[in-house]
């Protein structure tokens, strides 16, 4: 977000977002080698293969890159299906292309598992829901993220300061900041099954006819092909509609559209489980707080209540002044974090997208009090594009996502994604955001601690 007068920050959930979306870009470009069959006589050679992984720069450095994308594994039978798909590209280009539309979210998670990248925490013991460790290459891929995102906008800069704060702070902390209140996400639950699903991630749609008639409701859980599933439930359920009521003419429908089920709550009793089909199994949305607990000191009392930060944001905002008084820093500057962060997801999903705990890279920029923080807002979007270029993300797969007035937080000017296009569908990479001082002034309110800032030069006060 973008702070006026305490003002602004580029926050993404970076590492794990954008290791997905690296490994998109980038693993593909390796998966038809590292895949269980022999290169093509004309990627055989080490020169080649190594030439062919350090074309995304994500990869340079990572131990043992090269070597395992130019490892020939004895498969008699042949080619695989991704090689057979690939194969027949008659150059670099159109292989590299080819890979890219046809590598699926199943085979890319294979890929990530069987190379060392990226598999599931614990999987000696089943895995646990929404923990991801990460392999040799993980490793390496995760650091060099890390690594290019600090020289670039810390290293190379002069208006921006690092900082690595707690992972447990005071809670007086996460009230100032509303999340003990407000952090939380719309949760139903399915009676039958006892699967919990986010409301604002299930949505439904009515099915009738042209001339008015109820057929039902379906309802799909969010993703890329939540339409087609859509469609796909409507036929279903006008089968059996049709059947129950002896129609044998095939009615004409209005087209379906699709809501959230946490805006329609009143509808609750109509939209089916996605679990069981059934209309009725969904429990009334309810508010459920993401925020991971633990007891801090001996005694296990609500006294010795703690938090794992949900973000890295605000170590920085109630940080802001000790940091801006002893590096001596002047507005418009910059504090910096990376860091690991925790979210009690209802459903964790896509893989390492969505999980219970991540990294985030933040920046938290802060800028005179005036119409400027357009001009800021735009400068960083481009800042941020044209890094994401610069590690080897896909520009095609990209696009910029503009917040509606209505969707923004209260205290909020504006606010732009940098999106994805996932096998999953497209999804948030990174955001910047215009905050306003809000976050500065709830920490001087309830610290009674003074987060002003005089200008020595121009004798303004923030």
């Amino acid at each position: 977000g973008l702070h006026r007068a305490a003002p602004g920050s580029l926050t993404t959930r970076a590492a794990p977002a954008l290791l997905c979306a690296a490994t998109v870009s980038a693993a593909a470009l390796i998966a038809f080698s590292t895949f269980s069959a022999p290169a093509p006589a004309s990627l055989r050679s080490s020169a080649q293969m190594s030439r062919l992984v350090n074309r995304t720069p994500l990869f340079r450095g990572c131990a043992g890159a090269a070597p395992v994308a130019s490892r020939r594994v004895s498969n008699p039978g042949g080619v695989s299906r991704v090689q057979q798909r690939v194969y027949s590209a008659a150059t670099e280009e159109k292989q590299t292309e080819a890979v890219r539309k046809l590598v699926s979210m199943d085979e890319l998670v294979s890929l990530c598992k069987h190379r060392g990248i990226v598999f599931p925490s614990s999987e000696i013991y089943g895995g646990y829901s929404g923990f991801w460790d990460y392999g040799p290459l993980g490793t390496e891929l995760r650091k060099n993220i890390k690594d290019r995102w600090w020289q670039r906008f810390v290293t190379q800069r002069e208006d921006i300061v690092g900082l690595d704060t707690s992972i447990i702070a005071s809670p007086s902390v996460w009230k100032a900041s509303g999340h003990v209140e407000g952090f939380s996400d719309p949760m139903v639950d399915c009676k039958e099954s006892k699967l919990r699903y986010r409301a604002d991630q299930l949505f439904f749609a009515k099915v009738e006819t042209e001339d008015g008639k109820e057929v039902g409701y379906v309802s799909v859980l969010e993703s890329g092909d939540m339409q087609k599933d859509a469609g796909k439930k409507t036929k279903k359920l006008v089968k059996e509609w049709m059947k129950a009521n002896e129609i044998t003419e095939k009615p004409a429908l209005k087209p379906i559209e699709l809501k959230e089920v946490a805006d329609h709550p009143e509808l609750i009793a109509k939209i089916p489980s996605p679990a069981t089909g059934k209309a009725g199994d969904l429990t009334e949305p309810r508010e459920f707080n993401l925020m991971f607990q633990t007891q801090v000191g001996a005694l296990a009392d609500e006294s010795a209540t703690a938090y794992l930060r949900p973000e890295t944001a605000q170590g920085i905002f109630a940080n802001y002044a000790t940091v801006q008084r002893a590096s001596r820093m002047k507005i418009p500057f910059g504090i910096a974090q990376v860091g690991k962060a925790f979210r009690n997801e209802i459903t964790p999903r896509n893989f390492v997208f969505r999980s219970r705990e991540f990294e985030q890279m933040e920046i938290e920029y802060f800028i005179p009090a005036d119409d400027s923080w357009k001009d800021f807002h735009q400068q960083w979007l481009k800042d941020a594009w044209d890094w994401l270029l610069d590690i080897g993300l896909d520009e095609s797969l990209m696009e910029y996502e503009v917040h509606k007035d209505d969707k923004l937080a209260h205290y909020a000017r504006a606010c732009t994604d940098v999106a994805f296009r996932f096998p999953f569908g497209t999804q948030e990479l990174l955001g910047v955001a215009a905050r306003g001082n809000y976050d500065l002034m709830q920490h001087q309110n309830s610290s009674k601690q003074s987060m002003i800032y005089r200008d020595d030069v121009s004798k303004e006060t923030y």
